[in-house]
C-alpha cells in the first residue's frame, strides 16, 4: 500500500497541537494552556440569527464565492475600518482560514517557488507551502527586536525564485504586532523586489496598543497582497469553520476554480453567522477585546513573578511567548517538567520554528482564576536559573 502514497505522506507526522490534545487526557486535574480555542462561547446573537436563517432555508449551496450579502459586509468592513476600497470580485468566502491559506499557496506557487516565512511561525505554514510544491525559507526574528522584520536579513534571503513573504500580525505564537512603520518598510521592500505579501490577518481584533492596520491598505499594496481572514478568533467562531480571502481578481478566479474541486462552497449556515458577526461587530468586538487584554495582562504579570520566566508587555493575539532561557534548559525540557510536575500543558517554543527555542507558548484562553491556579502550581516548581 505504501507505494501508492504520495512520498511526503509516507512519514507519519503529528502536529504538536494534535499531540497536546492527546496529552490533555492523561491528567484528571490538567490545566490546558496550549490551544487557541477560547473557553468563551460564540456570541449568542450570531448563533440565533444564523440558525434563524437556516430555518428560513439558508441550508443550500451558495454562490461559489460566498453569499453576495456576506461579500458586501466584507467590503463595508474594509471601507469603514481602514478606508480601503475592495471590489466584490476581490473577495472569496472560504471554509476556514487554514483552508484559505492552503488554497492561496496552491494557486500562487509553481514547483520550486520560495516563500519567506518569519520565524517563529504558525506550525501549518511550512507544510502548506511544501504541499503546493514550494520551498519555505525562514527569516529569523528575535524577542530583543520585538520579533519585527529586519530588512537586511530579509534582503539576504531573496533569490530569483522568491515569490512571496508571509506575515501574521498580531502573531501566533509570539503575541507581537508589526508596527505601522515596519509594515511600510516591508511594503516598499516588496514593491522594490516585485514580491507578493500573503497576510494571515486572523487576530485583527486583538491589538492592545497601536490599532491593527492591514498591509494591503498601504499605497501600491492592494495589487500585490493576498489576505486570509478568519472569523474563528475575532468572533469566537472556531467550530463554524469560516473565513475569507481578499486578493487581486486573477487570484480569486484561480481560487474559485480550485475550490470547486475541494469543497465547492463554504457552509451556508456558517456564512450567515459570519454576515451577522460583521453587522454586529461594533457591539461584539469591544467586550472580547477587553476580556482578552485583561487575561493577557494578568498572565504576563504572573509570569514575570516567576524567577526563571520573563515576558514583555502584551501586544496582541491570545498568546504570550515567555522566555525561559534563564533556566539553561530547552523549551521541550521545561514544557515536559511543567506538565509532569504542575499538570499544566503549554507548548514548547521550538514547535514554532528555530527562533522559538528558549520560549513557551501560553494560550490565554481560559479565565484568570484558572490561569491563576496554573501559575500557582508552576511557581512552586524547583527550577534553577542562570542569573
Amino acid at each position: 500500500m505504501k507505494e501508492l502514497l504520495n512520498q511526503q505522506f509516507l512519514i507519519p507526522q503529528t502536529s504538536a497541537i494534535a499531540e497536546a490534545s492527546a496529552v490533555a487526557r492523561r491528567y484528571g486535574d490538567l490545566i490546558n494552556l496550549s490551544i487557541g480555542d477560547p473557553d468563551v462561547p460564540t456570541p449568542r446573537e450570531i448563533i440565533e440569527r444564523a440558525f434563524a436563517d437556516a430555518l428560513e432555508g439558508h441550508t443550500k449551496y451558495t454562490d461559489p464565492r460566498g453569499y453576495p450579502e456576506l461579500r458586501e459586509e466584507i467590503r463595508a468592513f474594509y471601507r469603514e475600518e481602514y478606508g480601503d476600497s475592495v471590489a466584490d470580485e476581490e473577495i472569496f468566502v472560504c471554509a476556514a482560514g487554514v483552508v484559505g491559506m492552503y488554497l492561496v499557496f496552491q494557486v500562487l506557487l509553481d514547483q520550486g517557488d520560495e516563500v519567506i516565512i518569519p520565524d517563529p511561525y504558525f506550525t501549518c505554514y511550512p507544510d502548506q507551502v511544501r504541499a503546493a510544491g514550494g520551498v519555505p525559507v525562514f527569516l529569523p526574528t528575535y524577542e530583543e527586536e520585538g520579533f519585527s522584520i529586519h530588512l537586511e536579513r530579509l534582503e539576504g534571503l531573496v533569490t530569483p525564485r522568491t515569490k512571496a513573504i508571509l506575515i501574521n500580525t498580531p502573531n501566533n505564537p509570539a503575541g507581537t504586532c508589526l508596527s505601522r512603520k515596519n509594515l511600510e518598510e516591508l511594503a516598499a521592500f516588496c514593491q522594490r523586489h516585485g514580491l507578493l505579501v500573503v497576510a494571515d490577518d486572523i487576530y485583527t481584533n486583538f491589538c492592545y496598543g497601536e490599532p491593527f492596520f492591514p498591509i494591503r491598505a498601504l499605497p501600491g499594496m492592494a495589487e500585490r497582497t493576498v489576505t486570509v481572514n478568519s472569523f474563528s478568533k475575532n468572533y469566537i467562531m472556531t467550530g463554524f469553520r469560516i473565513g475569507n480571502i481578499v486578493a487581486p481578481t486573477a487570484v480569486i478566479r484561480a481560487i474559485q476554480q480550485l475550490n470547486e474541486y475541494v469543497v465547492f462552497t463554504a457552509p451556508s449556515v456558517s456564512q450567515r453567522g459570519a454576515m451577522w458577526a460583521l453587522r454586529s461587530r461594533k457591539e461584539l468586538e469591544p467586550p472580547l477585546w477587553e476580556l482578552f487584554r485583561g487575561r493577557m495582562q494578568y498572565a504576563a504579570e504572573r509570569m514575570n513573578q516567576i524567577p526563571w520566566m520573563s515576558v514583555p508587555a502584551p501586544q496582541g493575539s491570545m498568546y504570550l511567548f515567555p522566555s525561559i532561557k534563564r533556566t539553561g534548559l530547552t523549551s521541550a525540557e521545561v514544557t515536559r517538567r511543567i506538565l509532569e510536575e504542575a499538570h499544566v500543558l503549554v507548548l514548547p517554543g521550538n514547535t514554532f520554528g528555530a527562533c522559538g527555542e528558549g520560549h513557551l507558548r501560553v494560550a490565554c484562553t481560559v479565565e484568570n482564576e484558572v490561569m491563576g491556579r496554573a501559575f500557582d502550581r508552576i511557581s512552586k516548581m524547583e527550577i534553577s536559573f542562570q542569573k
